[in-house]
């Protein structure tokens, strides 16, 4: 918003130019973020706990230590991040570029989706809360409209081709399949992120992480001499995600600070959801969904650990891991939860450098 509303009047005022520049405003978005995180969080979370007295319902199967550590914490903390991504957005970013409104169509679909999971588990006081059905079908319903929405602002040449990474002149035009792939993507992240966060503190860090990444990745595509010489595909206009992913970033630390261990407030699905389907929407627009399997690597293994456990199970009545998603498999052998979010922090880190040298190597 202050971009469209005062770069026009730069020339009178040469301070208005820095609101052309992306990384000023994109800076600049980190810290709103996480002013609006600072300064709403506090409120937000009495208001939660005055609403949820018993807190998030915890799973009878799941550790043991839960049933006593996380008992009557409250839920549906991703609203913050919602709130805190959104008001620094729509500040900073250029509300004239449609790909800000996808991401934040995207965000915010996917967030209401959780919020009524959310709001169901807590009214039913179990952990199940839409029926898995009907959320997929909400899920893939925003998802669609979202990748025919960017397939409509893409240039002919790339609005239905994948980019495969390392090959620099590799397009696999899909045709209206790349309406199907860019849909699973969405979703797909989305419930990896969801998956991932089951201890605290350990879903935001790396979506942290990935949004950081992703925010060079959108700076870069967007740009025409940077993307010439990395040798990556120009997708013109990308360069204002650099805007939201910043958001996101101010938005995950300032949530941190209310969700590291012992956390005050939990996500919830409010949360996960909507930062997964971001970082999902995102890479589609950036064209780089290949390498957001890799920057976005543990929440990879976390879903592949619940395939893989219930494949297992139904095939040979054996499990592979003590208890999936694969955090709780090490929670079970006995390791610290401390210990587990931090090594999983170091390795979402690892993955996420691993995925962006994927933009030198060509």
């Amino acid at each position: 918003m202050l971009h469209n509303l005062l770069t026009p009047l730069a020339d009178e005022f040469i301070l208005f130019n820095l609101f052309r520049y992306l990384t000023f405003r994109s800076g600049a978005a980190t810290l709103t973020a996480l002013m609006v995180s600072f300064i709403i969080g506090p409120f937000l979370i009495r208001w939660l706990k005055s609403k949820q007295h018993a807190g998030q319902p915890i799973r009878d199967d799941g550790p043991e230590g839960h049933l006593l550590t996380k008992q009557g914490t409250p839920t549906m903390g991703g609203t913050l991040i919602l709130l805190a991504v959104s008001i620094s957005t729509l500040l900073w970013a250029d509300l004239g570029n449609g790909f800000v409104w996808v991401i934040l169509f995207i965000t915010l679909g996917f967030g209401g989706v959780g919020f009524a999971d959310d709001y169901l588990k807590l009214t039913r006081r179990n952990h199940k809360g839409v029926p898995g059905k009907v959320r997929l079908g909400a899920e893939f319903a925003i998802a669609g409209i979202a990748a025919a929405w960017v397939i409509y602002l893409t240039s002919d040449q790339l609005e239905t081709a994948l980019a495969v990474p390392v090959f620099k002149d590799v397009l696999v035009d899909l045709g209206w399949g790349f309406l199907a792939l860019a849909a699973l993507v969405i979703v797909g992240a989305s419930n990896a992120v969801n998956l991932t966060d089951g201890l605290d503190g350990l879903a935001i860090v790396p979506v942290m992480i990935a949004a950081g990444c992703f925010a060079l990745i959108a700076y870069l595509v967007g740009n025409t001499i940077f993307a010439d010489y990395l040798q990556i595909h120009y997708v013109a206009g990308t360069g204002e995600l650099a805007v939201f992913c910043a958001a996101l970033v101010g938005a995950s630390l300032g949530f941190l600070w209310f969700n590291a261990p012992p956390a005050m407030v939990f996500m919830g699905d409010t949360g996960s959801l909507s930062c997964g389907g971001a970082l999902g929407g995102i890479a589609v627009i950036t064209k780089h969904e290949l390498v957001l399997a890799i920057i976005g690597g543990l929440f990879v293994l976390e879903t592949v650990s619940v395939m893989v456990q219930v494949v297992s199970f139904r095939l040979t009545g054996k499990r592979i891991f003590r208890m999936a998603p694969l955090h709780h498999h090490f929670e079970k052998k006995g390791w610290r939860e401390e210990t587990i979010v931090v090594r999983f922090w170091i390795i979402a880190a690892i993955l996420a450098l691993i995925g962006l040298s994927t933009l030198k190597l060509r």
